[in-house]
C-alpha cells in the first residue's frame, strides 16, 4: 500500500507543475519564471524547512545552483566557443560545411547530423556541441539555414549518438555502474549500440527533415546587410590572386562579391580590382584572397597598433553628414589615413542619390557627397575621433574583424579541453601507463581560464559570451532539481509507477519505465533519474520474473530521452541563446521525438530480448 507523498513532496511536484506551465504559456520572460521559482524555493524551505534541516540549509539548496559545477561548466564553455568565434578559427570548418550545404541544404543537415552522431558515441555530447555551436551560427551570418533551425536537430543527434555505447554520457556510466553493484553483469562499450542504432533509424527522418520544419527563423534582415560597397582590392605579395587568373579562384569567392574590368591574364601585385559586395562579403574576401581593400601600409598600421595595444579591430558604417568637410573630396585626396590612423574600405551611394551628383576627379576616383555611406576600418578610438572631426555618423553594422593570428592557439585551447574530457590525459602509476579522463568541469574551466590568458577572449568583453537567461534557468532546474530528490517526491513517483507494472505486459512495462525516467531527467537531472530508476528496475524485474538487462536498458535510455525542455541537459542550455529559443520550441519538437523513440527502443528490446 503506498502512502501519500509528504507535503514537502507534494509542494515540490508542484512547482515544478507550475514552472512547466508558466514556461508554456510564454507570458513571461525565462528568467523572471527562473527568478520566481528561485525564490519560491528559497522562502518555502526557509519558513517549511525539510525534516531534519534548518531554515539555512533550504536557503543554501536554493541558491545552490548559482555555484553548481554545471553551470561553471555551462558559462565556460561558452567562454571558449566565443574565443573559436572572435579569432576566426572555425572558419575553414564553416567554409567546408558551407560548401556542402551549397550542393543541397538537406543533404547538407543530414552530413551534420551523422557526423555529430557518430562523434557523440566515442566523444562527450557536450564538447562535440560545443564545436559545433559556432559553426553553424557562422553558416546562418554566411545567408545559409538560420541557426534555430539546426541546433535544434543538431542537439538531438549528439544526444542520440550519446546513448548508443556505455561511454557516450555520464549518465550512462552511472546506470551501468548501479546496475553492476545490484549483481548484473557489465556491459561491453557497445552492448546496446544495434538497438540504439535501429531506433535512431526510425527517428531520423523527423529529426532531419521534419524538426527544422516545426522551428521558426531567427535570421533577422536588416538594411546594412543589403548595402552594396565598392572598393578596389589590392593584390599583395602573398595574395592568392598573385600569379593566377580571377577564374582559378572563382569558388572560394564568397556569396554577393562581384569583381568588375578584371585585366586579362595572370594578376600581379600592382593591379587593383574593382570590387562590389556586402560589408561582411568584403571583410570575407580580403581575407580569403589575402588581399587589401585600402593602402596596405595603412592596413599593416592599423594591425600593428592592435597588436600593440591589445584592441581588437572594429570595422563600421559611418554616412557622410551635410556638415563633413569630406563633402566633394575624393578618398585619396581626403588625408583620411594620415589624419586618423583608419582606413575606408569600401564605400556606397544610396539608390536615391545615383546619377543625381555623381561626380568624379581627374584620376577616376568618386567625389563623395552627402548621404554616401563608408566602410571604415580602424582601432575603435581612432574611428571615434575620425567621426567627430569629420562630421559622420555611424551606422548600425559594426563588427569586430576576428584575431585569426590567434585562431590556432583558440583552436588548440578547445581541442586540448575536449581530448581531457573525452580521450583522457596520460598518466603514469603503479600499472603503468593509462589514460586519466578529466571531468568536463575542470577541462572547460582550465581552457577559459586559458583563453582570458592568451588573449583569444577579452575578459572586458566576456558579457557577450554569456546569456544571463540560461545562467538563472540552469541555477532554477539545479534547485528545482534538488528538491524533488530531498523531498522524497521522485521516491514516491518510483513506488507508483512500480506498482502498477504488475499489471502490464513486459513491452508496456519497458514503456513505461522508459516514459517515467523521462519525465524525471526532463524535470530535474539525469543523475536523479538515474539513481533512482535503476534499482527500481532491478526491483521490477525480479518481481515480474523478467531478465533484469532490459528493464536496467530502459532507464538508461529514459534518461537520455531529454530533448522537451531546455532545463532537461546542459547542451539544450547551451544553444537556447544562440538559436533564440523559447521553452516551448524544445516541448514542441521534443516531445514527438520522445514518443517515437520510446516506441522504437521498447520494440527493439522486446525483439532482442524475446520478451
Amino acid at each position: 500500500m503506498i502512502g501519500m507523498p509528504s507535503y514537502h513532496a507534494i509542494a515540490a511536484m508542484a512547482v515544478t507543475l507550475a514552472m512547466f506551465v508558466a514556461f508554456a504559456r510564454g507570458r513571461m520572460s525565462i528568467e523572471i519564471i527562473s527568478l520566481l521559482t528561485i525564490a519560491v524555493i528559497a522562502v518555502g524551505l526557509y519558513f517549511f524547512p525539510l525534516e531534519g534541516s534548518a531554515p539555512t540549509d533550504g536557503l543554501q539548496l536554493a541558491f545552490s545552483g548559482f555555484g553548481h559545477y554545471a553551470l561553471i561548466t555551462i558559462c565556460a564553455l561558452m567562454v571558449m566557443g566565443r574565443g573559436l568565434v572572435v579569432t576566426g578559427a572555425l572558419e575553414p570548418a564553416a567554409r567546408f560545411l558551407e560548401r556542402v550545404f551549397k550542393v543541397n541544404l538537406q543533404l547538407g543537415l543530414l552530413f551534420s547530423l551523422v557526423v555529430c552522431f557518430v562523434l557523440s558515441m566515442g566523444v562527450n555530447n557536450t564538447p562535440v556541441l560545443v564545436l559545433l555551436i559556432p559553426i553553424f551560427v557562422a553558416l546562418a551570418e554566411r545567408g545559409l539555414m538560420p541557426a534555430s533551425k539546426t541546433l535544434i536537430p543538431l542537439n538531438a543527434a549528439s544526444l542520440l549518438g550519446g546513448l548508443a555505447t556505455t561511454i557516450g554520457t555520464s549518465t550512462n556510466i552511472l546506470v551501468v555502474s548501479i546496475a553492476v553493484d545490484l549483481g548484473m553483469e557489465r556491459m561491453g562499450v557497445f552492448h546496446f549500440t544495434p538497438i540504439v542504432i535501429v531506433a535512431c533509424l526510425v527517428a531520423l527522418p523527423y529529426v532531419w527533415l521534419v524538426m527544422p520544419r516545426m522551428l521558426k527563423s531567427n535570421r533577422i534582415e536588416q538594411v546594412h546587410a543589403l548595402r552594396k560597397f565598392e572598393t578596389r582590392l589590392r593584390i599583395t605579395e602573398n595574395s592568392i590572386l598573385n600569379g593566377r587568373e580571377l577564374s582559378e579562384v572563382a569558388s572560394r569567392l564568397p556569396d554577393g562579391i562581384e569583381f568588375h574590368d578584371v585585366p586579362p591574364g595572370l594578376l600581379r601585385p600592382q593591379h587593383r580590382l574593382l570590387m562590389t559586395g556586402t560589408h561582411e562579403a568584403i571583410e570575407e574576401a580580403m581575407s580569403v584572397l589575402r588581399g587589401d581593400a585600402a593602402p596596405s601600409w595603412v592596413i599593416d598600421r592599423i594591425r600593428r597598433n592592435s597588436h600593440d595595444k591589445g584592441v581588437d579591430i572594429a570595422v563600421v558604417e559611418m554616412t557622410v553628414t551635410a556638415d563633413s568637410r569630406l563633402i566633394g573630396r575624393t578618398l585619396p585626396s581626403s588625408g583620411i589615413a594620415d589624419l586618423y590612423g583608419v582606413a575606408v574600405i569600401g564605400t556606397h551611394r544610396p539608390e536615391r542619390l545615383l546619377g543625381e551628383k555623381d561626380q568624379y576627379s581627374e584620376g577616376g576616383d568618386m567625389r563623395l557627397i552627402e548621404g554616401d555611406v563608408l566602410l571604415v576600418m580602424g582601432l575603435p578610438a581612432d574611428i571615434e575621433h575620425f567621426e567627430r572631426a569629420d562630421g559622420l555618423l555611424t551606422l548600425e553594422g559594426r563588427r569586430e574583424l576576428p584575431r585569426r593570428s590567434k585562431a590556432v592557439l583558440a583552436a588548440t585551447i578547445m581541442g586540448a579541453s575536449v581530448a581531457l574530457a573525452s580521450v583522457g590525459l596520460p598518466f603514469y602509476g603503479s600499472g603503468g601507463f593509462y589514460l586519466l579522463k578529466v571531468p568536463i568541469a575542470i577541462s572547460a574551466l582550465l581552457g577559459a581560464i586559458l583563453m582570458f590568458v592568451t588573449g583569444c577572449v577579452k575578459f572586458d568583453r566576456v558579457g557577450r559570451a554569456l546569456s544571463a537567461s540560461v545562467i538563472v534557468l540552469v541555477a532554477a532546474s539545479i534547485a528545482l532539481g534538488r528538491v524533488i530528490l530531498e523531498s522524497g517526491a521522485a521516491d514516491w513517483i518510483g513506488l507508483v509507477m512500480a506498482s502498477g507494472l504488475q499489471y502490464l505486459t513486459p513491452a508496456a512495462s519497458l514503456a513505461v519505465i522508459m516514459l517515467t525516467m523521462t519525465l524525471i531527467t526532463n524535470f530535474a537531472s539525469n543523475a536523479t533519474a538515474a539513481t533512482v530508476g535503476t534499482p527500481i528496475a532491478f526491483a521490477i524485474a525480479n518481481q515480474l520474473g523478467l531478465p533484469p538487462e532490459p528493464m536496467v536498458l530502459a532507464v538508461l535510455f529514459g534518461c537520455n530521452l531529454c530533448y522537451a525542455t531546455p532545463i532537461a541537459y546542459q547542451t539544450n542550455m547551451l544553444i537556447m541563446s544562440e538559436g533564440s529559443y523559447e521553452f516551448f520550441d524544445y516541448v514542441r519538437t521534443g516531445v514527438p521525438l520522445v514518443i517515437i523513440m520510446v516506441v522504437a527502443l521498447s520494440a527493439t528490446l522486446v525483439f532482442t530480448y524475446g520478451l
